[in-house]
């Protein structure tokens, strides 16, 4: 085999390759942007955990609500 047919054979090889692999890519894809924001943000994370340990899951997104509400009020009023 010359070189030029060796070059197109892997070419088309490596083609098939990454069409065959697409959807196994497109699985992993929602859980990588998630470990990236946890690694990008590990402080409000931690956060969040805390107050799920400190004040239980149902205490914990009522306060996280109104927290929101607030911020979100603040903000308005700020503009």
């Amino acid at each position: 085999m010359r070189v030029q047919e060796l070059v197109a054979r892997s070419s088309a090889q490596r083609d098939a390759i990454i069409a065959s692999a697409r959807p196994l890519l497109q699985t992993v894809e929602a859980p990588d942007r998630i470990l990236g924001f946890v690694r990008r943000h590990p402080l409000p994370l931690a956060m969040g955990v805390l107050a799920l340990v400190l004040l239980g899951p149902r205490k914990a997104v009522t306060t996280a609500s109104r927290a929101l509400s607030l911020f979100a009020l603040l903000r308005t009023l700020r503009d």
